[in-house]
């Protein structure tokens, strides 16, 4: 069957502002999304910017708008939308375009650096591994999912209108080692997080939960982060 796509250009070589192109592809409705993007980019296109590599929802580089929700191209299918044959990509939302959909990551990782993502310890080194429990290992689990696509992040409003705000993403990497019973700075994380760019920027709308690739609850984690400063003594 034969699939129309809008896709969103932008060359800032040429462009003073974005485009959308329009290309029909021959595709099977079992096709994922980032299929059809190759054969436009391999065989009617070769310009045509966007960023893949494992192509099987494991490396998170294929993040993209698809007829108005950011999902992972990789993991979506033809069959997947109810909009005979016709699909408008675009960039993630939130971010600079550098080239057509090819976003600027730099702010979103630089938010993640932020909230100091690896395992802190004090005192002499173990002659084995740092022990952890199965329920510690179990709580934490969820967020360890997290391949770092930015869907969420550019799926939350609050990062919209707060470009200061940390955002679920980087936060939902806080919770996982505020929570690992192996970590040793847990009440400076929580006092790092304790703000309207921290955690209380979230509004629990869901919609990170929602579109996360990975199926992980992450308003759920930063529900916790929140409880856990509620608490009189955050490590009780």
């Amino acid at each position: 069957m034969e699939c129309t796509f809008a896709v969103y250009r932008y060359d800032p070589a040429v462009d003073r502002k974005g485009r959308y192109q329009r290309y029909v592809v021959s595709a099977e409705s079992t096709d994922k999304v980032l299929d059809c993007l190759n054969r436009i980019r391999w065989g009617q296109d070769p310009t045509l910017a966007f960023r893949a590599s494992c192509a099987h929802g494991i490396c998170g580089s294929d993040a993209m708008a698809i007829n108005g929700r950011v999902a992972l191209a990789c993991q979506k299918l033809v069959r997947d939308f109810n909009t005979a044959n016709h699909f408008v990509i675009e960039p993630l939302p939130g971010f600079q375009v550098i080239k057509d959909l090819v976003v600027d990551l730099r702010p979103f990782f630089e938010k993640h650096r932020a909230v100091r993502p690896h395992l802190v310890t004090h005192g002499e080194h173990p002659e084995k591994e740092r022990r952890q429990s199965a329920e510690n290992q179990q709580f934490i689990e969820p967020a360890l999912r997290c391949i770092l696509c930015a869907a969420c992040t550019a799926s939350c409003p609050i990062t919209r209108v707060n470009p200061k705000y940390l955002g679920p993403a980087a936060l939902l990497r806080a919770f996982r080692y505020i929570c690992d019973s192996r970590d040793a700075i847990t009440l400076e994380r929580l006092r790092k997080l304790d703000d309207e760019d921290g955690i209380w920027g979230c509004e629990t709308m869901w919609w990170c939960t929602d579109v996360c690739p990975k199926g992980i609850p992450v308003t759920k984690c930063l529900g916790q982060i929140k409880r856990l400063l509620k608490r009189e003594d955050p490590s009780a």
